[in-house]
């Protein structure tokens, strides 16, 4: 890939835009942002994720009853980063 010359990567980014067309160029660029950023998103929840399950195991938590706490998996809609990332909660009482 270091060896492409000037004339080279002008005539690839012509054909690319031949065959997509300017106006989905930057549609296209910004799906592949946004498909970078969830990966990496992803990537982090997976590797906190599997520190946290190393640190539970270690730890044997339980909640109050005596019960161990299972792992909380939030799962998100294709394309939602917002919710895509871990949520910390608060302890939870019940209320009668």
């Amino acid at each position: 890939m270091g060896n492409l010359k000037p004339l080279e990567i002008l005539l690839i980014i012509a054909v690319i835009v031949l065959l997509f067309g300017a106006k989905k160029l930057p549609e296209m660029a910004r799906s592949l942002g946004k498909s970078a950023r969830i990966l990496k998103s992803e990537a982090k929840a997976m590797k906190k994720d599997g520190e946290a399950e190393d640190a539970a195991t270690a730890a044997n938590v339980t909640d109050p009853a005596g019960q161990p706490v299972a792992p909380r998996t939030i799962q998100a809609a294709p394309g939602d980063v917002t919710s895509s990332r871990p949520v910390s909660e608060p302890n939870r009482t019940t209320q009668g």
